[in-house]
């Protein structure tokens, strides 16, 4: 025990995997979508349409995987909000950081192993990013069926433009993410924690950043 941390499993086997199955699935999805939309002509449109699809439609069976693990586990009470010590974690990430005698002000434990913020992040990407992306994508994908659902009169202009903002707001939380796995010190502990599986954290009894 080091500093009062111990060294456990963090991360189990599936949760792994579905990480690391959905970055792979969500990067090649932004890469095939931008490229649909013309922001880049490294691949063929149809191929790029194709690819897109075959990724929209396992990211979807993946999660439907992880909904049930988490749900039998346990482990969507990782995800429930809190605003206590949320400013404190902000201030740490937005400045305190470059100071290197600042220390995190989140105890983190296997029980409690999402920060304030990275709680909300979280949630914001399952309950608005990706039903906006999988909401405006299926209509798309089905926009021949329109009027057999009886959306004759829905227009294809505002479900392109949620569907596009949608992506631009994977594309941020792509980008603050990796940003939060190299703020670590050493700066490849979160990776390394999210390869193997274990992590340093504190005993689940001690303080947390979160009321019980």
């Amino acid at each position: 025990m080091a500093n009062g941390k111990i060294k456990t499993l963090v991360f189990t086997r599936f949760e792994r995997f579905w990480h690391w199955c959905q970055a792979l699935l969500i990067v090649g999805m932004m890469f095939t979508g931008f490229g649909i939309n013309g922001a880049h002509d490294l691949i063929a449109y149809e191929q790029a349409a194709f690819l897109h699809r075959m990724a929209a439609w396992t990211l979807m069976g993946l999660w439907v995987f992880a909904i049930f693990w988490m749900f039998t586990t346990g482990e969507w009470k990782q995800f429930i909000p809190t605003v206590h010590k949320l400013r404190e974690v902000v201030r740490y990430y937005s400045i305190d950081i470059f100071n290197p005698e600042a220390v995190h002000p989140y105890r983190k434990t296997r029980k409690f192993k999402h920060n304030p913020l990275q709680r909300l992040a979280y949630l914001a990407f399952m309950l608005v990013i990706m039903p906006a992306i999988w909401g405006s994508g299926l209509l798309y994908l089905f926009y021949n069926d329109w009027p057999a659902l009886g959306l004759q009169n829905w227009s294809l202009e505002p479900v392109a433009f949620v569907h596009v903002a949608a992506a631009f707001g994977m594309l941020l939380f792509f980008i603050g993410h990796v940003y939060m796995v190299f703020t670590a010190t050493p700066v490849t502990k979160y990776l390394h924690a999210m390869l193997t599986g274990y992590e340093e954290v504190y005993p689940d009894d001690s303080e947390t950043g979160v009321k019980k």
